[in-house]
């Protein structure tokens, strides 16, 4: 987990929630629901919880919940395996 009390690394990662529900109620800058692995400086798998009729993912944020980020990162680390 990590903090961004100023934005920029969410603004850096385009990760800034664009659909107007926040914004209308005073919630500017709210990031995406999301899930990063990152290895070695390497972004190996992206996972964001948004949906058309969920924008913030608050709903439905299964995809970034840490059950999906390993199964994902354990099928990463296998196909890689099988690569070599």
């Amino acid at each position: 987990l990590m903090g961004d009390p100023y934005g920029d690394l969410t603004a850096a990662l385009e990760m800034e929630m664009t659909h107007p529900g926040p914004a209308s109620v005073g919630i500017h800058g709210r990031c995406k629901r999301f899930a990063l692995y990152v290895e070695n400086g390497v972004v190996e798998i992206v996972r964001i919880a948004e949906a058309e009729d969920d924008p913030a993912g608050d709903d439905r944020p299964d995809v970034t919940l840490a059950d999906a980020m390993i199964r994902d990162i354990r099928a990463l680390k296998k196909k890689k395996n099988a690569e070599l």
